[in-house]
């Protein structure tokens, strides 16, 4: 266990406060555990169905809605699907009363959390809503509330006890709706066949989208900035090259930009070791390694990093071909980090 900031080490200004020991901070993790367990065993499944099949057949837009932490948790789930490619939204109770109800329509599916079932805010919601032709679903955990009495279909999320002493502050309750939302986030997702590729489509600054986007062709360099040289050039001709473009190589064609090797700073130092003086007349043919690894410009970018990793030895990069050995480009392993891969 690494050491506490100063700051802990201080007397705390206020006599009330106890020190919080491991023993009573595992009580509350397994008191949690057990309260989770009791919604998984309580839950009704074919409750569950019906609400999961009733959201895969919407034709129009999902929308959560939800007022204070249950508000904060139909938001994030709202976001879930939108990441999954399904029509989403949240609508806040008191902005859909200034307006933002419009955006609602017949074929949308209006989904309330509230722990209680008894929010003000959502009641008033109803009417209006029902107005508009949308479709209402309940989530709640307190039998026998106002919101299912007036809703289209109800599920309830079976609730032991909030983890508070008290009963009162919403953890317990927030945890199970947040568990339940994103659980039937996921089952949509297989429903619908979503793809690999179709969810990194969704997410293309992540790493995820990144990996599965990308191809060598997007992170390449191209042309002017390729360190480029000939077999018959001198080593010591070509230091510039070798140092500026910022590949730690050399890349050796022919007249028609056939890739005949690669040249390093690497084999630029074992060959001053081996060869002393008589590096000044060798040149970039007779020690360039003639039989690199390559890659083709449409291959996937995370790809080209498993290649350079690969054995017997990781490279830091791959000179980019295509048809007939003709050099395009070159990827590097520093780009390839850069770019978030």
């Amino acid at each position: 266990m690494g050491s506490l900031p100063p700051f802990l080490d201080l007397p705390s200004p206020d006599a009330k406060f106890q020190q919080i020991d491991q023993t009573t901070l595992l009580n509350l993790f397994k008191s949690q555990q057990n309260h989770l367990n009791y919604f998984f065993q309580n839950l009704n499944l074919s409750q569950a169905l019906t609400f999961t099949q009733t959201l895969l057949n919407c034709n129009g837009t999902i929308f959560f809605s939800g007022v204070g932490k249950s508000g904060f948790v139909a938001n994030k789930i709202s976001q879930t699907l939108i990441s999954l490619g399904i029509r989403a939204g949240f609508l806040s109770p008191v902005d859909a009363l200034h307006g933002d109800i419009g955006a609602l329509s017949s074929s949308d599916i209006l989904v309330l959390f509230s722990k209680s079932g008894n929010t003000e805010e959502l009641l008033r919601l109803v009417p209006c809503a029902k107005a508009k032709g949308a479709y209402l679903v309940s989530v709640t955990s307190v039998e026998g509330n106002a919101l299912t009495a007036v809703c289209d279909m109800n599920v309830h999320l079976p609730l032991e006890r909030e983890l508070c002493p008290f009963d009162l502050a919403p953890v317990t309750s927030t945890a199970i709706q947040m568990v339940f939302g994103d659980t039937v986030a996921i089952a949509l997702m297989g429903a619908r066949n979503l793809s690999k590729e179709e969810y990194a489509a969704n997410h293309p600054a992540g790493r995820i989208g990144k990996s599965l986007i990308f191809k060598v062709k997007d992170v390449m360099k191209k042309q002017n900035e390729l360190p480029i040289c000939k077999e018959g050039d001198l080593i010591m001709d070509q230091l510039v090259e070798l140092t500026s473009k910022g590949c730690g190589c050399l890349l050796v064609i022919d007249e028609d930009s056939h890739l005949i090797g690669t040249f390093t700073d690497g084999d630029l130092r074992r060959t001053l070791k081996a060869s002393g003086e008589g590096i000044f007349k060798l040149t970039v043919g007779e020690m360039c390694n003639r039989n690199p690894r390559t890659i083709g410009p449409d291959a996937m970018a995370v790809e080209a990093m498993k290649k350079m990793e690969s054995p017997p030895s990781p490279v830091q990069f791959l000179p980019v071909i295509k048809d007939d050995n003709i050099l395009i480009g070159i990827v590097t392993l520093h780009g390839l980090v850069s770019a978030g891969l």
